[in-house]
């Protein structure tokens, strides 16, 4: 064809249309029968050690339910609405009706899980979609469970059972622009006046901001210049979201820059249980161990992904499960899948027994992140062209996987936070030296 000439290059082609331009592409099904896409998910392959015999009956129950709703309702649009960077939130009554928002939490209209059963629960969701899971954990092990923690009575009563059902929705605002890594440097302020307080800040990467109903937001109280913890509500005065463009993972989680311009908390909504940054690790002793079972589930996902496609798919004249090459890629995948899932599980019983530390939690989740990027660089190897396309999974939680590597603490982060524990030595910052080196 020729190419035409145009004053504004977007129009080249607008007056071109033929035959074979501008066509709707082909419906992957159509373009490559050979193989099944992620929209017909395939079944669990992964628990190669039989992992599921160290669960209670009723673990292995929500692990079922989730997992059925999770192949039925959303495998089939993932990929829609992932390559569009929106929510889909129809299916929100649908996550709903799973019962597992709360998590652990007990009462107030919350199922009340064990931790593991609740790790089970986001393990699964992310095996089918991690922007799922993303948007559970924060709406549940962050903005519910700081309540739940760190609220007094009322605001237990007036938010929870709501939030419980997620007929409201929450999230978690303590990443700032300036403050990622180094959140207690947070420079967001609350100053009291009578009746409450005024909020003024920003924060940045908070995770379903842009359309929940109840924003726990923390900031620095410019009396005691300790760290305090808030309840704002959607629609306050001053408060704005601003959705987060142009991200490569997690795209259908709506990350947010919240602008707060003179806010007005009343006091009834100052969580008490909130004095100072300490009081968060709480909330984020659990939030890590959850986040330390996105990866699990993502693994699980892709290796399922990957055991189906190798056996649909052939090349010279064979399936290409049957190269040696791609049954040893294949095998080191299930391996990590199985030492990630034990550890993962092991944590959680740590935890259940009151015996988990910090620096456990941190080694779980930056460790098992790591081998989870393995786990997806070695799927999206094994797929070929297919493992650059969302339609087979790989390629977007391959994606995905990278924030989770970064958020919760960065590997590097929790590396530290784990040095510390078991060398007494907090390497945190660069060591403070009056004489300059003599190299």
């Amino acid at each position: 064809m020729t190419v035409p000439s145009a004053s504004n290059p977007d129009d080249i082609y607008q007056n071109e249309k033929s035959s074979h331009v501008g066509l709707p592409a082909l419906d992957v099904s159509v373009a490559f029968p050979q193989a099944t896409p992620a929209s017909v998910f395939p079944p669990s392959s992964s628990d190669y050690y039989q992992f599921d015999d160290l669960l209670t009956p009723e673990e292995k129950a929500v692990r079922l339910k989730v997992r059925e709703c999770m192949e039925k309702e959303i495998a089939p649009i993932m990929a829609e609405y992932w390559e569009k960077a929106e929510f889909p939130f129809h299916i929100i009554p649908k996550l709903g009706s799973l019962c597992i928002a709360g998590g652990t939490i007990k009462g107030y209209g919350c199922p009340g899980l064990s931790l593991t059963g609740s790790a089970i629960a986001i393990a699964e969701v992310a095996r089918v979609d991690a922007s799922c899971s993303t948007f559970i954990l924060v709406h549940s092990s962050l903005g519910m469970l700081t309540i739940a923690l760190c609220g007094s009575e009322e605001q237990k009563q007036k938010y929870l059972p709501s939030l419980a059902q997620v007929k409201t929705v929450a999230c978690w605002g303590l990443t700032e622009p300036d403050y990622g890594s180094d959140a207690s440097s947070l420079k967001t302020t609350a100053t009291k006046v009578k009746g409450g307080w005024i909020l003024e800040g920003q924060k940045r990467w908070i995770g379903n901001s842009t359309f929940a109903d109840v924003l726990v937001i923390f900031a620095r109280n410019t009396s005691t210049n300790q760290i305090n913890g808030f309840i704002v509500r959607k629609n306050a005065p001053g408060l704005t979201s601003k959705k987060i463009l142009n991200k490569i993972g997690l795209r259908m989680v709506q990350n947010g820059d919240i602008l707060l311009k003179k806010v007005f908390v009343p006091d009834e909504d100052r969580l008490p249980g909130v004095n100072s940054f300490q009081d968060t690790s709480k909330v984020l002793a659990v939030s890590r161990v959850m986040v330390a079972w996105q990866p699990i589930g993502i693994s699980m996902g892709v290796y399922d992904m990957c055991h189906r496609y190798l056996k649909e798919r052939k090349q010279f004249g064979a399936p290409l499960a049957a190269f040696q090459i791609n049954q040893e890629k294949l095998v080191r995948m299930l391996g990590n899948v199985q030492a990630m899932t034990l550890m993962g599980w092991r944590l959680c019983k740590l935890y259940e027994s009151g015996k988990m530390t910090a620096g456990q939690a941190s080694l779980a989740k930056g460790w098992i992140s790591l081998k989870a990027r393995e786990t997806v660089a070695l799927g999206r190897e094994l797929l070929g062209g297919n493992g650059i396309l969302a339609d087979f999974l790989v390629a977007k939680a391959f994606c995905d996987l990278e924030p989770i590597y970064t958020y919760e603490g960065t590997y590097d982060i929790n590396s530290l936070v784990t040095g510390r524990e078991v060398t007494g030595f907090a390497s945190f910052k660069p060591s403070a030296s009056s004489q300059r080196s003599r190299l």
